[in-house]
């Protein structure tokens, strides 16, 4: 198995966030960042949306594995394919990544997987591979075929995957400055990390809040322990952030940087995926909205601070948001 660990020591600079974004921009644009009137209103606040389902792939993860491979391949290696597993976006990413660089990905998912993530991830060009009840059986075969085949395993976190995520927190932070609060979903942490990297960088004051599902609380867990606590997952809006072991290194940042973390219900994120479609018109996945949701549950506090939230992805099956709008 070839693989590489991640490092705190080793996150990513300013300079090297920006030079990550130049990679990125050949191959997608800038996402906006917009200020929806309606959601304002309904939050009492004023509050801006970044839109990271606005990429090629319908999510954030279109900036990671790229800005990953390309330091993989920017050295003499063997890798002769990439594998990773993924409940979708991440897979996207990894067989966008991996057409670039001309080698094959090898995709693992869960059993009963969203249909139409798998059908985007093959479209990419991904051999996908069904296996495990969860995403963590997922991930530990795709570990063993890793070894077996001499794949490079793709990990969720590493300081090269905060690098491509941090390329849209240093546009966010760009346009909006001023920002008092962001809400975050913390999946395997990279969003989160990422944010705090740039939010330190640039000298942002804004306080960062993790939001995870209550039936994928390991990360919220861990942030109230001091230590890590895995927890059993049974969010199915949720997919995206749903995470059972979280990653070391990403807790040392969190630990260091979060404020606090919220946990929201499948009926907020059914919620919020509604008040994203009614106030901006935007079809967001269940992960995509928790933010959103726990930005909903905490309005009280939100009055006189200027929000930011994070649109992270908009790949949810035809059925499940039909379902959530006749709610």
């Amino acid at each position: 198995m070839i693989t590489a660990q991640a490092e705190t020591s080793s996150l990513p600079k300013l300079d090297e966030i920006r030079q990550a974004a130049n990679l990125v921009y050949s191959m997608m644009q800038p996402t906006p960042q917009i200020v929806w009137p309606l959601l304002c209103e309904r939050l009492g606040t004023e509050v801006w949306v970044k839109h990271e389902n606005h990429t090629p792939i319908g999510a954030f993860k279109a900036r990671t594995a790229v800005v990953y491979a390309a330091e993989l391949f920017s050295k003499p290696n063997k890798t002769t394919g990439l594998v990773t597993a993924t409940r979708g976006n991440h897979g996207q990413s990894v067989a966008l990544a991996a057409r670039r660089f001309g080698v094959p990905a090898h995709v693992v998912v869960p059993l009963g997987n969203s249909k139409e993530k798998n059908a985007a991830m093959r479209a990419q060009g991904a051999e996908l591979i069904e296996f495990g009840s969860h995403y963590q059986e997922s991930k530990e075969h795709a570990e063993k075929l890793a070894e077996r085949h001499g794949w490079h395993l793709v990990p969720p976190f590493h300081p090269d995957i905060v690098k491509g995520v941090a390329t849209y927190w240093l546009e966010f932070l760009s346009a909006a400055p001023e920002l008092d609060v962001v809400y975050v979903p913390v999946g395997q942490g990279s969003g989160i990390c990422s944010c705090a990297v740039v939010r330190n960088a640039m000298n942002r004051k804004a306080k960062i809040v993790g939001v995870v599902a209550e039936g994928a609380p390991a990360y919220a867990l861990s942030f109230e322990a001091g230590r890590r606590i895995s927890a059993p997952v049974s969010t199915q809006l949720g997919d995206g952030v749903a995470c059972s072991v979280p990653v070391d290194a990403s807790l040392e940042i969190i630990w260091k940087n979060v404020d606090h973390f919220v946990r929201v219900s499948e009926d907020d994120m059914r919620r919020a995926m509604k008040v994203c479609f009614s106030d901006t018109h935007n079809v967001v996945e269940g992960a995509g909205a928790i933010g959103l949701a726990a930005a909903l549950n905490e309005k009280e506090s939100l009055r006189g601070k200027r929000v930011g939230l994070v649109f992270t992805g908009g790949n949810v099956d035809h059925d499940v948001f039909a379902e959530v709008l006749r709610d």
